[in-house]
């Protein structure tokens, strides 16, 4: 089945510093519309009107972590099929594991590089559709 097409992603990252660097290496490095969220309840109030194709979730968040967001996108009946990557300084083969035993497409690793940001999420994007 062919890959669906990837324009609108939803970034849900704490960190002020990497949140501008994942925009950019998102927007005008990959040519992606970004949503910014700054935690799991922004992500879970804006998502469906959004509607984004790729939710690209922070693993550790204050309040409400990456799982939990997770969890919750996946009890929505609108939100349950949409693609997740988390993004982790914690990449531990049993850590990726226990992401992807969620239903995660992948783990991209942080720090991660701007310029390649975009190519990783798109590999990961187009292995989950072979």
């Amino acid at each position: 089945m062919a890959a669906p097409e990837l324009r609108k992603i939803m970034l849900v990252e704490d960190d002020p510093d990497i949140q501008v660097v994942a925009e950019m290496a998102l927007g005008a490095v990959g040519g992606y519309e970004v949503k910014m969220c700054s935690d799991g309840r922004e992500a879970l109030a804006a998502v469906d009107d959004y509607a984004p194709d790729l939710i690209l979730l922070d693993v550790m968040m204050p309040d409400m972590d990456g799982p939990t967001t997770f969890g919750e996108l996946r009890r929505r009946p609108e939100r349950a099929d949409t693609p997740v990557i988390f993004m982790s300084a914690k990449v531990q083969p049993d850590e990726v594991h226990g992401y992807q035993q969620l239903g995660a497409l992948g783990v991209i690793a942080k720090p991660f590089d701007p310029m390649t940001l975009a190519s990783e999420i798109e590999a990961l994007w187009r292995r989950a559709y072979e």
